[in-house]
């Protein structure tokens, strides 16, 4: 027979448990929306205009922005500063606090949710000068950080990773050289809960978990359990949990397993990013991509935050190495970027890049230290040091089709059994990739209505015409699919609203 005390501590347990069950997993996109895009290190004021003018007229659902909080100054500003933190306060070379809160207000008043990059596993590296980008100073060696403030007593004792295999080093020591938090010590939780509660009041939609890998899973349930729902003053339902997608890199073979972690929120999922590049740079064949997904082992699609390539693997950081594909590599990228767009598979995020030359580069400035806003040209496409992933044509077409296709399912896969494949998403969408070095022209089930279709690939509908390819589709669903090696792209697609 159970004691009534136990009985209570039950049901309260179940209750935590379901808080966390039924929320943290579900980005809360406004219906419809199904992709969000990395605005790397661009400014609020400059997110606010492009929610407004561009990510929610073109379906974009969400965009991940760099951390929020006040960092350490490097020379040369480095991109990694701003993974470096001396407090708390909400002010960086994006903005203020009121910035930041405008942009927040007005990306949700389109649609647009916001995410924020969160560094809460470690405070600031020892450096020459240690002053912060609001004014703050810290002094690393003494793991003193007063503006928090955090004392010596708030963190791991000093030691480096040099043993992967090891969980203790991953969770317990600094990460090149970064103050190692101790996440099980009541003042620190405080501190972060109550930091993530205030940007949840701001009306974020959640977080991307900076070095999720590094924290004991368990400190991080208790901490997401204690964070407010979402503010109903921006538009979410009441009784809505933040989203929560921790970034764990797990290749394999090592002491942390990226299944510790989908219990508690998403996980980035890094084999993705290493297979797509893989298959798109021609070392797995396309027609391997029939059984996309956890067979490739990937984790489930309902815990796989997805992407071809993120901020540190597009410098060889973090996993992949050679084989992620990035914005250098345009027509692969774009054709990798189409195929998980096309896919079913995950919760799916595309990169918004600067152009570097080296790996430490930081973004475009205007002095050395202001960040440059974008300059935008006629075919919507960005300049001045910004290479804007997400207004290539051929990927923001394809976030439509994905918005389109929604959950229909895969089918009729045809192959080559080479390079060459199609699918359809029900009877809403399909699409074609040719990554043979011959031209691909063949019959194919389109799955479509009757009709004439443009490509969404090589231009759009544009009132009665196609600014690009188009397609006759006959009574048996069937058309003629052509994409020749000399065309600028190596992927044809179609979808129900593109017909003509």
């Amino acid at each position: 027979m159970f004691s009534t005390k136990f009985s209570v501590s039950i049901v309260l347990l179940l209750a935590v448990s379901n808080h966390l069950v039924s929320g943290q997993f579900n980005p809360n996109y406004v219906s419809g929306r199904s992709t969000m895009v990395h605005l790397f290190e661009w400014k609020w004021d400059d997110i606010a205009k492009e929610c407004e003018n561009f990510l929610a007229p073109r379906g974009y659902a969400g965009v991940q922005v760099s951390p929020v909080t006040e960092n350490v100054i490097v020379a040369n500003r480095p991109w990694w500063e701003r993974y470096q933190p001396i407090s708390y306060i909400l002010t960086t070379r994006s903005g203020n606090e009121a910035q930041f809160s405008s942009m927040v207000k007005r990306c949700n008043n389109v649609g647009v949710r916001i995410y924020v990059d969160i560094v809460f596993n470690h405070m600031t590296a020892t450096h020459s000068t240690v002053k912060g980008t609001a004014g703050s100073t810290a002094d690393p060696n003494a793991k003193s950080f007063p503006a928090v403030p955090y004392s010596s007593t708030d963190f791991h004792t000093s030691c480096g990773i040099n043993n992967y295999n090891d969980v203790n080093q991953v969770r317990n020591c600094e990460l090149v050289g970064l103050k190692d938090l101790d996440q099980s010590k009541a003042w620190v939780r405080d501190r972060i809960v109550e930091f993530m509660n205030k940007l949840i009041s701001l009306g974020v939609a959640g977080f991307r978990v900076d070095a999720a890998k590094h924290m004991w899973p368990a400190d991080l349930k208790v901490i997401y359990s204690r964070l407010n729902n979402l503010n109903t003053a921006h538009g979410f339902a009441s009784n809505t949990r933040p989203f929560i997608v921790q970034e764990v890199i797990d290749m394999g073979g090592e002491a942390v397993s990226k299944y510790e972690y989908t219990d508690l929120g998403t996980v980035t999922e890094f084999r993705h990013s290493d297979s797509i590049g893989k298959v798109f740079r021609g070392k797995d064949q396309l027609r391997y991509l029939n059984n996309w997904g956890t067979a490739w082992g990937f984790m489930p699609s309902d815990r796989s935050l997805v992407f071809v390539d993120n901020h540190d693997n597009q410098r060889g950081h973090g996993a992949g190495g050679a084989d992620i594909l990035t914005y250098k590599n345009a027509k692969q990228y774009k054709m990798a970027s189409a195929f998980m767009l096309a896919h079913p598979f995950g919760i799916t995020r595309v990169m918004s890049s600067f152009s570097f030359t080296n790996e430490d580069q930081g973004p475009p400035t205007t002095d050395g230290t202001t960040i440059r806003s974008p300059t935008f040209n006629s075919d919507n496409s960005c300049s001045g040091g910004w290479v804007c992933e997400h207004r290539w044509r051929q990927i923001y077409n394809m976030v439509e089709f994905r918005n389109i296709v929604g959950t229909a399912a895969i089918q009729n896969w045809w192959d080559n059994g080479k390079n060459q494949i199609s699918f359809c998403r029900g009877n809403k969408g399909f699409i074609a990739l040719n990554g043979d070095s011959y031209d691909l022209s063949t019959s194919l089930q389109t799955c479509l209505p009757a009709g004439t279709y443009c490509d969404v690939i090589s231009g759009a509908k544009s009132g009665s015409s196609c600014t690009g390819k188009s397609v006759v589709v006959g009574s048996d669903g069937r058309a003629t699919i052509t994409i020749r090696t000399s065309e600028e792209d190596g992927v044809f697609a179609i979808h129900v609203n593109s017909k003509l």
